[in-house]
């Protein structure tokens, strides 16, 4: 929502230097009747009311804000877990497409397209589809629907059509364009329900909006725990970065609560196979908003890397480019080895065996510079089912 701060979106739809809409032109229309209506349906009564009613008896909102005792002595802080792994369908991703969903209807849309690259939004999508007994196409990378195989099926299982990515690294940038190219070609009865805080103005602040429960749950469960409704720290893993948006949102404008944005640094940053934007990319345009993504001399996307598929993306949306360019957040990363070396210790100090994607968060935690008076969060935004096959192929147990 535009709050008229610095780290929101302004009327013209930018943070700071980066988001606007860089559209083709047969897409005007649909951006800007988005635009001009997203604020006001989203403000009525009637849209709030069907929100919030399926977001507890559908979702299974609120999701716990569970105080990791092992953990914590581990790392010698306090830290509680934010569980979006407990959403219905195993991540925060049904946050955004419930009440996407929701709009699409109010616009009188009739048909449903996304993309995904772990699945988790793809299976959310396809879920409320179900739901509302809507037509659902999901763009997806082969590469993504052989190592997220699972996914892939629940989304068949649901009724949605799952449409194959084949060109370039064949992840989730490619799907997305995929889905792009769908929207142009069907402009006036579809909607696009982009997954994360990417892609033109008004998606980003919306996605944002509707992963703000996460942070607005943080404030009220950890007052109930501890008197103070601000942590010392809110860590958060970002591919696209709506999982961190919604874990951030309501912590923007309090600079005594430290954001941590963690990136997947692949094989390393430097060696070539890497995801980590905020340290190799650059401004310029990606997937309809200007933002940080990792691009060659001339403007070309750089192929992406991360054993996470929901981080395997080149840039990040322009909220979290304007969080690093203003210094809000601190930005780290994690490799894939780093990564699922915190899987197992999570998943045998708590019993909680996170997604990759959450598990960069988890990787980072004696990094950023918590005392053990300190209150961490992280929000672990998704389950580790999807990625048993690659736990499986990596660990050697």
């Amino acid at each position: 929502m535009t709050t008229g701060d610095k780290y929101q979106v302004n009327e013209k739809g930018y943070y700071g230097q980066y988001g606007g809409a860089y559209i083709p032109e047969m897409l005007h229309p649909n951006v800007e009747e988005l635009q001009r209506r997203y604020k006001q349906i989203i403000a009525e009564e009637s849209f709030q009311r069907e929100f919030q009613s399926l977001l507890k008896d559908y979702v299974g909102r609120p999701t716990p804000l569970y105080f990791a005792k092992r953990l914590s002595e581990h790392f010698k802080a306090i830290i509680y877990l934010k569980r979006e792994d407990l959403c219905h369908t195993g991540a925060h991703k049904i946050n955004n497409t419930v009440g996407q969903i929701l709009l699409a209807k109010r616009l009188g849309k009739t048909r449903i397209i996304a993309e995904t690259g772990a699945g988790q939004h793809g299976v959310a999508t396809a879920t409320v589809c179900a739901l509302m007994g809507m037509p659902c196409v999901v763009y997806m990378g082969e590469v993504d629907i052989a190592r997220q195989a699972p996914n892939v099926q629940r989304m068949k299982m649901l009724g949605a059509e799952v449409r194959p990515a084949t060109s370039g690294s064949k992840t989730l940038k490619d799907a997305t364009n995929e889905a792009m190219r769908d929207w142009i070609a069907n402009p006036v009865d579809t909607h696009y329900i982009i997954g994360s805080v990417v892609g033109p103005h008004p998606f980003p602040d919306m996605v944002a909006y509707f992963q703000s429960i996460i942070s607005e749950e943080i404030k009220v469960q950890l007052k109930d725990k501890t008197g103070n409704e601000n942590p010392d720290f809110v860590v958060a893993c970002v591919g696209g970065g709506s999982n961190a948006a919604g874990a951030f949102y309501h912590f923007l404008q309090d600079d005594k609560v430290k954001l941590v944005a963690v990136e997947a640094a692949g094989h390393g940053v430097y060696s070539g196979k890497s995801a980590a934007t905020t340290i190799l990319g650059k401004p310029g345009v990606l997937h309809g908003s200007r933002t940080l993504f990792m691009q060659t001399e001339d403007g070309q996307v750089v192929e992406p890397h991360s054993i996470s598929a929901g981080l395997d993306y080149p840039g990040i949306g322009p909220i979290h480019a304007n969080l690093f360019e203003t210094g809000r957040a601190l930005f780290l990363s994690a490799t894939d080895d780093e990564a699922l070396e915190a899987v197992l210790l999570l998943s045998r100090l708590e019993g909680i065996i996170p997604a990759l994607e959450s598990a960069h968060a988890i990787a980072v935690l004696d990094r950023i510079g918590a005392k053990e008076a300190d209150v961490v969060v992280v929000n672990l935004s998704g389950r580790g089912d999807k990625d048993l096959d690659t736990y499986l192929k990596s660990l050697k147990l």
